[in-house]
């Protein structure tokens, strides 16, 4: 059988080709950086990614570098009271049957691609970004932008946000930008002052902002994320998420939230896209994956998760359709597209219900106080997880 290409060597590339890897498929990965590697900081996973990763069989070796929260808190940054939260112990080990962990992207990214090296079925190539493919019968032949050149049995374009492959399949234009901008930050463990939720992945929330904390690398360090809704770009005015503007949006917090800022940088910030769900992902013997075909906001931290589930149904639906690569697209985004655009959707309204004021806030804290913290009913069909069906 010819080899899959997979456009993009980040975490859903590299997952989707140790899946494919596993069901007996010849992939080779084209990365457009000069190395495979991934940038950013912290990254949650949830119960539904971790069955995932455990069925790649990377889940274990990922365990020295991971720390697993005693729960997830909601707290009001205006007064730093805990609103809410969910417990990640017992009950909640017996509902999911996988914990709940918190991981650096480099050390996921580094466990799979560690994984991909072991594989015999797996080419991975830098510096060949995508240019341009062509389809002609049972072949998808990739241009890179290097002039080398490739010909696969299918094309799976696992190439991003600004993703070309999506362009050439759907050619819908640019994501939506949602006017959030991110900073963040790694600090040594011991130069956090206040350890009072040292042990929990703690997120508050107010009018326009929140800020995320929670431990890495087995707890030597803590990551920190501070996320503005930018007014500079409601209002139409020139840099927007701008430093200034970061610290103007966070002085009316609470004293220990505003403290927190300490430990972020400035010379660097992320602005959030998202986009609309679409109905068709698949292009003859193209398809897309992750973040070119659902990209989301953070507010569940399921993107990268959501592009590992990828992986794995994809490899399930390429190994049940033989060479009818085309079927076996078609049938994979039939079983991902209503999953992953309830994420794409949830995580708007979770960015819009961490940032309410006024009585929308009052009604929130009122209704979050009352929640039971080992049933988190807003997120158990997600934690859920997912059947892998071979079924066409």
């Amino acid at each position: 059988m010819k080899e899959i290409l997979v456009a993009g060597g980040g975490i859903g590339g590299l997952a989707a080709a140790l899946a494919l890897a596993h069901k007996g498929r010849r992939v080779r990965v084209l990365e457009k950086a000069a190395e495979f590697g991934e940038i950013g900081y912290g990254i949650q996973m949830g119960p539904n990614v971790a069955r995932m990763l455990e069925r790649l069989g990377v889940l274990k070796a990922l365990e020295p570098a991971s720390v697993f929260p005693e729960a997830l808190i909601f707290a009001d940054a205006l007064t730093n009271e805990e609103i809410s939260r969910i417990s990640l112990g017992k009950a909640f080990l017996a509902r999911y049957k996988f914990r709940y962990f918190v991981i650096h992207r480099r050390d996921l990214h580094g466990g799979l691609l560690a994984a991909c090296r072991r594989r015999s079925e797996i080419i991975l190539e830098s510096s060949r970004g995508l240019k341009e493919f062509a389809q002609q019968g049972d072949t998808v032949t990739v241009a890179c932008e290097n002039g080398a050149a490739y010909e696969g049995a299918a094309l799976v374009g696992a190439d991003g946000l600004w993703s070309p492959t999506r362009q050439a399949v759907l050619g819908d234009g640019a994501p939506r930008m949602a006017g959030h901008y991110v900073y963040r930050g790694v600090v040594p463990d011991a130069e956090v002052t206040d350890r009072s939720r040292i042990g929990a992945m703690t997120i508050w929330g107010r009018p326009d902002l929140h800020m995320v904390q929670y431990r890495l690398q087995g707890g030597a360090v803590m990551n920190n994320v501070a996320t503005i809704c930018s007014r500079r770009v409601r209002r139409g005015e020139p840099n927007p998420g701008a430093p200034e503007e970061l610290e103007e949006i966070f002085s009316r917090s609470h004293p220990a939230v505003r403290d927190n800022l300490k430990y972020v940088s400035r010379e660097r910030n992320w602005v959030l896209h998202d986009r609309d769900p679409v109905t068709n992902w698949t292009r003859g013997r193209v398809t897309l994956l992750g973040d070119a075909a659902h990209p989301t906001l953070q507010y569940l931290a399921q993107g990268a998760q959501m592009a590992i589930e990828d992986g794995v149904v994809l490899a399930e639906k390429v190994a049940a359709a033989g060479e009818d690569l085309n079927r076996a697209f078609l049938a994979y985004q039939r079983e991902r597209m209503n999953r992953t655009a309830r994420v794409v959707l949830s995580s708007r309204f979770f960015g819009e219900y961490i940032h309410v004021d006024g009585g929308a806030r009052e009604l929130r804290n009122e209704l979050a106080r009352g929640r039971d913290p080992d049933h988190p009913w807003e997120v158990d069909w997600l934690y859920k997880g997912i059947e892998v069906s071979a079924k066409l």
